[in-house]
């Protein structure tokens, strides 16, 4: 009858750990985990649009260098 007693006792401790620790900290990790993927590829996503927006505006702009853009140096004693 103890023997019995000890093997629920067990068996319900055991329950209790996979139930309240294990499978909690299982679904913790995998939300986590699909959040760090999307918030990784969201990042991606930004970084590209901004490689093409730094590209169009660079192919765009004017690549001239004439005198009106140079200041001329004065050497300050």
């Amino acid at each position: 009858m103890i023997k019995f007693l000890l093997e629920l006792f067990a068996y319900y401790i055991l329950y209790k750990i996979v139930f309240d620790f294990i499978i909690p900290v299982y679904r913790a990790s995998k939300q986590m985990s699909k959040k760090m993927n999307a918030f990784q590829q969201q990042m991606q996503q930004h970084e590209q649009a901004h490689q093409q927006a730094t590209k169009q505006q660079a192919s765009s702009a004017p690549k001239s260098t004439s005198d009106k853009d140079y200041i001329d140096f004065e050497e300050i004693k």
